[in-house]
């Protein structure tokens, strides 16, 4: 059975992205991007594989679909691409604003986000990309399998949290972690069993 995986940056206090969508505190280092084009390309968006060297028609090493909400999707949408992952199989926006999405392998989902992680999951394939926000992956706490959590040296203080939503205290456990120069760190968690 498919995992949903939510693989994701943050800043130590927890912050997927500051005020107004702001990632540039996102800096892993030379190492860290060249270990992540090279093991996760897929969740690159397509448009900046040439400035990482990945080259077009690469499979997806993990994920072949991804679900994210809204607030992941707009900043894509902010500078025309409607599509940012061609190279996934399926992407599900999930939203309850958007009217429609014109995209070949783009899918907007109205409702039901757990619904259709579930039916997902059942599906043949690779894993599941939980791609963002907070709110939407705080929605899906009970059906996140693992977390691959991308972690930049820096506090943010301000802006869109990791998990938004009630207080629901989850228990995952370290299976691995990889470090890189600029003291970027990359930790692997799986669900605890209880």
């Amino acid at each position: 059975m498919r995992k949903l995986i939510y693989f994701v940056g943050m800043s130590l206090d927890g912050y997927i992205a500051g005020p107004n969508d702001d990632i540039s505190f996102m800096d892993g280092g030379a190492d860290f991007w060249a270990w992540l084009a090279a093991n996760y390309p897929e969740t690159l968006p397509a448009h900046v594989w040439p400035h990482f060297g990945i080259e077009p028609g690469t499979a997806p090493a993990h994920f072949d679909t991804l679900v994210m909400g809204r607030g992941t999707y707009d900043p894509a949408l902010n500078v025309g691409i409607a599509s940012p992952y061609p190279h996934m199989k399926t992407q599900y926006i999930v939203s309850a604003t958007l009217e429609r999405i014109d995209a070949p392998g783009v899918e907007l989902v109205k409702n039901d986000p757990v619904g259709l992680v579930q039916r997902l999951k059942k599906e043949d394939g690779k894993d599941i990309w939980l791609a963002g926000g907070g709110k939407f992956a705080a929605q899906l706490i009970d059906e996140i399998d693992e977390l691959v959590i991308k972690s930049y040296p820096c506090i943010v203080g301000e802006g869109t949290r990791a998990f938004t939503g009630k207080f629901n205290p989850t228990q995952f456990e370290l299976d691995r972690r990889q470090g890189f120069e600029n003291g970027a760190q990359v930790s692997w968690f799986r669900r605890k069993q209880v």
